[in-house]
C-alpha cells in the first residue's frame, strides 16, 4: 500500500495555463488533495475520536491536570517571568525539573491507552484510503494528482479532497475504537496521526482566537460614557 503522507516531489508545476483556460481541471486529468485532511474530515474519524473520549474521559482529564501542573512548574523555572527558560534558571531548581519528568512520564503513561485507540481509527481509513482516491480518480479521470504542497495556485474545483472524504464516508462510514490484543500500529499510522493531531490543534488555536475576537468586540462596540 502507497504511503498516503508521502508528498508527491513537489515540481515547479506552473498552473496560469489551466487557471485561464476555460476547460475543468478533471477533463485535463490533473488534480490535488490532502490525505491527512480526507481522514481528519472523515466522518468516522470524528466519531471515532469522540468515543474514545467518553471511553477515556477519566485519563483525559488526568492528563490535562498533569499538564496544568506541569505548567504551574515550569512558572516556578522561569525566574525573570520572560518566558523562556534558560539553562540556567534550569539548572537552578533541579528538584522542581525532576518533578516535571516525573508528571511527564505519568502523562506517557496515562495517555498511551488514548493514543493506541486513537492510532487503531486512523489505520482503519488507512487501509481503505486507497481505495477512496482511486474511486475518485476513475470517476473524475484523474491521471495525475499532485500534493498541494507542488501547487502554487489552482481554482477550488481543481480539489479533489472534499470528493475523497465522500467516497470514504461512504466506503467507511464507521470503525472500531478497540485495537486487537497484541496490536502494533504501522509506521505510517504513527506519522499520520501526528499530522491529524497538528491540524487539530491548529483548528482549536484558531477557534479559540475566533472566541477571543468575538467577545472583545461587544466591549469595543459599547459606547463610551459621556462626560458631565
Amino acid at each position: 500500500m502507497n504511503r498516503i503522507l508521502t508528498p508527491l516531489a513537489a515540481a515547479s508545476i506552473s498552473m496560469a495555463a489551466l487557471a485561464a483556460s476555460p476547460v475543468s481541471a478533471q477533463v485535463n486529468g490533473m488534480a490535488t488533495a490532502s490525505p491527512e485532511a480526507v481522514i481528519v474530515r472523515s466522518a468516522a474519524r470524528i466519531a471515532g475520536y469522540q468515543q474514545i473520549e467518553q471511553t477515556y474521559a477519566a485519563q483525559i482529564g488526568q492528563i490535562r491536570t498533569l499538564r496544568q501542573e506541569m505548567n504551574t512548574l515550569q512558572q516556578q523555572l522561569d525566574t525573570n517571568r520572560d518566558g523562556n527558560l534558560t539553562e540556567q534558571e534550569v539548572q537552578a531548581n533541579p528538584a522542581v525539573v525532576q518533578q516535571i519528568q516525573q508528571k511527564e512520564q505519568q502523562v506517557n503513561q496515562v495517555s498511551q491507552p488514548v493514543a493506541m485507540a486513537q492510532y487503531y481509527v486512523i489505520e482503519q481509513l488507512i487501509n481503505d484510503y486507497q481505495n477512496a482516491q482511486n474511486q475518485v480518480l476513475q470517476q473524475k479521470r484523474i491521471q495525475l494528482l499532485i500534493s498541494p504542497d507542488a501547487i502554487q495556485y489552482a481554482p477550488d474545483s481543481f480539489n479533489v479532497t472534499d470528493d475523497i472524504v465522500a467516497a470514504l464516508n461512504q466506503r467507511m462510514p464507521t470503525v472500531t475504537t478497540t485495537p486487537p490484543a497484541g496490536w502494533q500500529p504501522m509506521r505510517e499510522t504513527v506519522a499520520t496521526h501526528q499530522a491529524v493531531q497538528q491540524i487539530l490543534l491548529a483548528a482549536a488555536q484558531q477557534q479559540a482566537i475566533r472566541q477571543q475576537q468575538q467577545q472583545q468586540q461587544p466591549q469595543q462596540q459599547q459606547p463610551s460614557p459621556q462626560g458631565r
